[in-house]
């Protein structure tokens, strides 16, 4: 069963591709539980859990001290709280987009607070910048000086 696309309309295009959709998500569902059957079959006829062939899937292994543990959370999202970042590693998403915003700081994403206020953050940039412009100004006046001799 054919269908001439280009002989349908705007609405009749934006119904069959809703309908397409619909069907697409049915299908993905419908092999989902299939695949789960089956493995499910597989372990029941096997005696074993899913635990047991994927250990480490969700659970930390046992016994096991010391190492990397995992670390306490250093930044929260103030967006939600319930997403946290300990400091190390790539930055999330979340955590780049908020540093994205006016007036957002790492210290302000602290957890227990910001340690510093956003002004006191510009003004120690400030204060860092101005010796190196004033180096740069007093280069800049000594080559003036030197061309014109």
């Amino acid at each position: 069963m054919a269908i001439d696309l280009k002989t349908l309309s705007p609405k009749e295009l934006q119904a069959l591709i809703a309908n397409a959709n619909a069907q697409m998500q049915e299908a993905h569902a419908t092999q989902v539980q299939a695949v789960r059957q089956k493995i499910d079959a597989l372990l029941g006829n096997s005696g074993l859990s899913l635990d047991d062939v994927y250990p480490s899937r969700g659970k930390k292994a046992a016994g096991k001290k010391g190492g990397k543990g995992s670390v306490a959370p250093k930044y929260r999202d103030p967006a939600d709280p319930t997403q946290t970042w300990s400091g190390r590693g790539r930055q999330p998403i979340w955590f780049a987009n908020a540093l994205k915003r006016r007036g957002v700081t790492a210290e302000s994403l602290l957890i227990g607070g910001a340690t510093k206020s956003a002004t006191s953050v510009k003004k120690a940039k400030a204060a860092k910048k101005a010796p190196r412009k004033a180096a740069k100004r007093a280069s800049k006046k000594t080559t003036a000086r030197k061309t014109v001799r």
